[in-house]
């Protein structure tokens, strides 16, 4: 049975609806949960690598130690063709594994904010069958440049590197994956940041569009299907 491996960055931000997607499709699922001080795996264990998101920036290093670890880890994962997804802060680890460079935004975008689709994304293998626009979550300050090589998919009016893909690789810099109970949980544990600023929605405004979370999953189910195969 093939493998996924999941690594998780905060207790509040694990892969949502993935993990049941995998399972569904006869994949094995591991996490390693990087607050828990877990032990990430050898290499020759998995097939699939999911990075997920987390409040820090990829050059939190002192203050996340565990960061240098796993950015060589996931340079070696490239280097075997284990195919990646990286997601928020996984995108941005990606971006610069891939040869990108991650820096603040101008602005930070937090809530339902539209994004749309490149021309280069109708003929992608991943995301061809996503509509033009959609509106995922956000939560996010940083972002980051197109790795050399890799086909820019998808922008926003607040951040012009929503996704990518290189290869067998993709980068997600919003949330397809969310759930109703996660969001409610980032938002307990992240509320501080919802500061009013032109791309930063207020935390009732969030709960209200939460609803919306059902209609964007079969976007995460599409990407993430073609992705395992």
């Amino acid at each position: 049975m093939p493998t996924l491996h999941i690594i998780q960055h905060v207790p509040f931000e694990p892969a949502g609806i993935l993990p049941d997607l995998a399972f569904s499709h006869g994949w094995n699922v591991s996490t390693t949960k990087q607050f828990a001080a877990d032990n990430l795996p050898e290499l020759n264990t998995i097939d699939r690598l999911i990075i997920m998101g987390g409040p820090m920036s990829t050059n939190d290093i002192t203050d996340y130690p565990y960061l240098s670890a796993e950015k060589d880890f996931l340079n070696r994962a490239i280097a075997k063709d284990i195919p990646v997804i990286g997601i928020c802060l996984g995108a941005q680890l990606l971006a610069e594994a891939l040869g990108g460079k991650v820096h603040s935004n101008a602005q930070k975008e937090i809530g339902f904010f539209p994004v749309q689709k490149t021309t280069a994304a109708y003929d992608s293998q991943f995301f061809a069958d996503l509509p033009h626009t959609f509106t995922p979550l956000h939560w996010h300050g940083d972002t980051f440049s197109l790795p050399p090589g890799a086909t820019h998919t998808a922008r926003s009016a607040a951040c012009n590197m929503q996704a990518f893909e290189s290869g067998p690789h993709i980068g997600l810099q919003f949330h397809l994956e969310m759930t109703t109970d996660l969001l409610e949980g980032l938002i307990e544990n992240a509320r501080h940041e919802l500061v009013a600023a032109p791309f930063v929605m207020t935390e009732a405004k969030i709960k209200e569009a939460a609803a919306s979370l059902h209609n964007l999953q079969p976007l995460m189910t599409s990407l993430f299907e073609r992705w395992l195969s």
